[in-house]
Order: structure tokens, then C-alpha cells, then sequence
């Protein structure tokens, strides 16, 4: 009896994960089956589970502007540039954070709680982008946010599971900071790199609001900022920012667009999530259990 309450147990576990996965797959399905009707069919507000008269023509559409290479140029150029830096600064930062004996060890943790606790805010990040002169430019988007508080503990917090003997050792033969921690820190904290990885690198794919509040050329919007506009622009005769005159036909159905670019957005990170899905499961595991 205990042996069939047991599986019993087990198989309402499997029910219930198997229906909230089916939850959270069922709307990429249903995005993605509309992004593959026919604009020409596509009936505002009607369920599509499977595409009606199977088309291309929305990502026809979002892919046939010279704009969106320009987008999607930037966006790489961000996230590529943007996360190997917010690597950098975290893990040399929090690795910092470590040494109790350093001066000034207790003012810099005090600032970094304080950031934690209390964010500056839109005007004085806008105001400091403007003073810095990188208003309309890329570097704006990476270089005020190298880094965050949250990240530099959970990272430093990985760092004290590390034994200190290993360190000790290094010391006394003859190793200083830096070969320490480039030849024995680092290859131990792979885990937590990839973590960190997948964490940065989403975050500045999906830059949007910084784009808009500190880009204002159209040529270098984000590809976030882009497609939303395409999005809203393609539902008016507009088409004031996005250049609607390099198609030859009438856009597609905005909610077709919307669709397409939601599919074209999610997808770099889709393929990239499973490569990183071991490391980020055990670098976010062993990051968090020690604090």
C-alpha cells in the first residue's frame, strides 16, 4: 500500500508539471502558428492553433528593411561587448569583496548595499548619460550598468565556497592576487560564469527603455525599440521612424507583425538557453546556497 500511494503521488506530480508545461509552451505555439498565417486569412481575434494558408510573409515583412539589420547589428554589438564587460566587472569586483582585510573593504560593501536597496532612479541615470556624452550612442546602453549589487553577492558569495586553502597554497608558492585569481579562481567559477552569462546577456537583448530614453537615431535603436515601432507604425500611414517605402506592398496585419518579431526576438535566446542550461542550473545553485 505505502508503494502505491507512492506512485500514486508520483504520477499527480508528473499531471501537474505536465499541464503547466504544456501552459507555458501552448503560447509560443500560438505565437508562432500566427506568424505563419496568411495576412490575406488572418481574422482579428480569432484563435489560430494550427496556421491558416501557411505564409512568410510577415517575416518577409520585419526582415525586408535595411533598418532592422542596422537594429540587429546594434543589439549584437550590446550584448556581445555588454556581457564579456559585465563579466568582467562582476567577477573581479565581487572577488574583491571577498578580501575583509583590504582597506576600505567596509565602505565599498556598504556602498554596494546601498545600491541595492536604493536605486538612483531615471533622471539621475539620464543626467549622468548626458554629462558622460554618450546621449545617442551605443555605449550608453552598456556602460552605466556594468555590473548590479545583486549580481556581485551572489558571485562573491560563490567565491567563499571556494576552500582558502587553495589560496594559501598559491601564496606561499609564491603567487600573487592576480595569478591566483586569473589560474585558480576563475576555472573554478565556470558554473557561475555561465549563470551570469545567460543572466547578462538576456537583460541586454531586451534593451528597451534605455534605448528609447538615450538613442534617438533611428539607424541605432536596438532591435527591441525597432520591431516595437514597426509594430505600432504598421497599424497607422505614418511611418515616421520606420522606412515603410522600401516594401512594395501594403504591411501585413499588425497583430501578424507583432507575432513574427516576437518569434525573430526569442529565438537567439532560445537556441543559446539549452547549451547553457546545465552550467546555469548548477552556477546559480551554488551561488545562492551560501551568503
Amino acid at each position: 500500500m505505502p508503494h502505491q500511494k507512492h506512485q500514486f503521488g508520483d504520477y499527480v506530480n508528473y499531471a501537474l508539471l505536465g499541464l503547466i508545461s504544456l501552459a507555458m509552451i501552448f503560447p509560443f505555439f500560438y505565437v508562432f502558428s500566427v506568424s505563419l498565417t496568411d495576412p490575406d486569412t488572418y481574422v482579428q481575434g480569432e484563435f489560430i492553433l494550427i496556421p491558416k494558408n501557411f505564409s512568410l510573409d510577415a517575416y518577409k515583412f520585419v526582415l525586408g528593411t535595411s533598418q532592422l539589420w542596422n537594429s540587429l547589428q546594434a543589439t549584437l554589438f550590446i550584448t556581445i561587448v555588454g556581457t564579456i564587460l559585465n563579466l568582467f566587472f562582476t567577477m573581479t569586483f565581487a572577488y574583491v569583496l571577498t578580501k575583509k582585510n583590504m582597506p576600505g573593504w567596509k565602505f565599498l560593501t556598504f556602498m554596494v548595499l546601498l545600491i541595492l536597496f536604493f536605486n538612483a532612479g531615471l533622471i539621475p541615470s539620464y543626467l549622468l548619460v548626458k554629462e558622460l556624452g554618450l546621449m545617442n550612442s551605443l555605449w550608453a546602453l552598456i556602460l552605466p550598468g556594468l555590473t548590479n549589487p545583486w549580481a556581485l553577492f551572489v558571485v562573491r558569495s560563490f567565491y567563499t565556497t571556494i576552500p582558502g586553502s587553495l589560496e594559501e597554497a598559491a601564496y606561499i608558492d609564491g603567487a600573487n592576487d592576480l595569478q591566483i585569481f586569473q589560474k585558480i579562481i576563475l576555472p573554478l567559477s565556470k558554473p557561475i560564469m555561465a549563470a551570469f552569462s545567460l543572466f547578462f546577456a538576456v537583460g541586454l537583448w531586451n534593451t528597451y527603455l534605455n534605448g528609447i530614453f538615450f538613442i534617438q537615431d533611428p539607424q541605432k535603436w536596438p532591435l527591441q525599440v525597432f520591431l516595437s515601432q514597426m509594430i505600432i507604425e504598421s497599424n497607422t500611414t505614418l511611418g515616421s521612424s520606420v522606412n515603410f517605402d522600401e516594401f512594395n506592398q501594403a504591411p501585413p496585419p499588425s497583430e501578424t507583425i507583432k507575432m513574427a518579431s516576437l518569434v525573430l526576438v526569442m529565438l537567439p535566446i532560445l537556441v543559446v538557453y539549452p547549451f547553457l542550461q546545465k552550467h546555469f542550473a548548477k552556477g546559480v545553485l551554488l551561488g545562492s546556497v551560501k551568503g
